[in-house]
């Protein structure tokens, strides 16, 4: 089987991170525990688990399952050693993630959940191992040789966890980035009560008062928000039409995934409630841009991102977390969705930084790299 270079590795790998951090978050109250660790194994499982928590675990190793035996498909692999290596997988980081929980007071390692992550594995590696029999990573290839260069795993990794990032509550539409911060209270618990917390100090209290938004900041930000990932797509997709209807799904996905997270914040009633005219406006002038700047070069769209991404973090840094969005922080943190709150909380953090670091490499990439349209 021939090998290709896949967007499925480093989604994998980063998938399977995001459930390690799901898993043993908060990661307080690490303790040696009186009962042997593999007891979880033979006990009882707990009574009050609920449908939720059933069906989440079930289906939160679904998508791992998949990615992993697609990557072992696109790396060469036969479907008969792919799905058993990929399942393996998906078992053993279940049953090391039950197994740690034991030395965390606010978790309870479960048979139950090692089962279901294992089935969930499973369904994600038959439904992998299908489209490969049905001939649908073949027809993705023949895609995306026809849309993308020959070395776009690494953008269209970034371009699908874009719209991820986007449900965890951010202080502005589409304003991605705003980890300063978190980084320094997390900074100062690290730090508390060693000799170089008053080294520190400086950086921990260097964020000045903020100020509400303008409306010129909102419109501007958010326009900055559509056109960062807009150019991520343009240094990895072929010159033409393709590029018009990428920009296009940029717009769709991020307004998609803006009125989801609103919906799940502030409740259905107001999930467009981010339709604000500044922040229609942001929309409309990202896309036009999007649209004006679609027969760049490669290299040149990779500098025009970069400009954007630096832009939105100082913009969206300078924004106040107002009550409303801190209440919805402590919903994510609090409630159900903190089963989601590690996958979207570290995405919308750090995705403008992985962004900036791809791009930089892309500026610096070789020009041939089949930037024109093929017939």
């Amino acid at each position: 089987m021939v090998r290709h270079r896949s967007s499925a590795v480093p989604l994998a790998w980063l998938y399977a991170a995001l459930i390690g951090y799901a898993s043993l978050y908060p990661f307080a109250g690490w303790r040696v525990s009186s009962a042997d660790w593999w007891q979880f194994l033979v006990s009882v499982p707990p009574h009050w688990r609920n449908t939720f928590d059933l069906v989440s675990n079930l289906v939160g190793y679904l998508p791992l399952g998949a990615l992993a035996c697609a990557a072992l498909l696109r790396s060469g692999q036969e479907a008969r050693r792919a799905a058993p290596l990929a399942l393996l997988a998906g078992a053993g980081l279940s049953f090391a993630m039950e197994s740690l929980q034991n030395y965390l007071p606010r978790r309870v390692p479960s048979s139950i959940d090692l089962a279901l992550n294992t089935l969930g594995t499973l369904g994600g590696v038959a439904l992998a191992v299908l489209a490969h029999r049905l001939g649908g990573i073949e027809r993705w290839q023949a895609v995306r040789d026809r849309w993308f260069i020959s070395r776009s795993a690494g953008g269209l990794a970034l371009l699908l966890l874009w719209p991820l990032g986007l449900l965890f509550p951010a202080p502005l539409p589409l304003g991605l980035g705003q980890v300063l911060e978190r980084a320094q209270e997390g900074l100062r618990a690290l730090l508390e009560d060693t000799p170089a917390i008053d080294w520190a100090e400086p950086f921990l209290t260097a964020v000045p008062a903020l100020e509400p938004p303008s409306p010129a900041t909102e419109l501007v930000a958010v326009a900055l928000g559509l056109l960062a990932p807009c150019m991520v797509a343009y240094t990895v997709a072929r010159r033409g039409w393709r590029r018009l209807v990428l920009a296009a799904g940029a717009a769709l996905f991020g307004a998609a995934a803006t009125t989801l997270s609103t919906a799940l914040n502030f409740g259905p009633d107001h999930a467009l409630a981010w339709r604000t005219p500044n922040g229609s406006a942001g929309f409309a002038l990202g896309a036009l841009i999007a649209v004006v700047l679609a027969p760049v070069p490669q290299r040149v769209a990779a500098g025009i991102g970069l400009v954007a991404l630096t832009a939105l973090v100082l913009l969206v840094t300078q924004v106040p977390a107002d009550p409303y969005f801190a209440e919805s922080l402590a919903a994510w943190e609090q409630g159900r969705f903190i089963r989601f709150h590690g996958a979207a909380q570290w995405v919308g953090w750090l995705w403008p930084y992985a962004a900036a670091v791809y791009l930089l490499v892309r500026i610096g990439a070789r020009a041939d790299e089949g930037e024109g349209s093929p017939t």
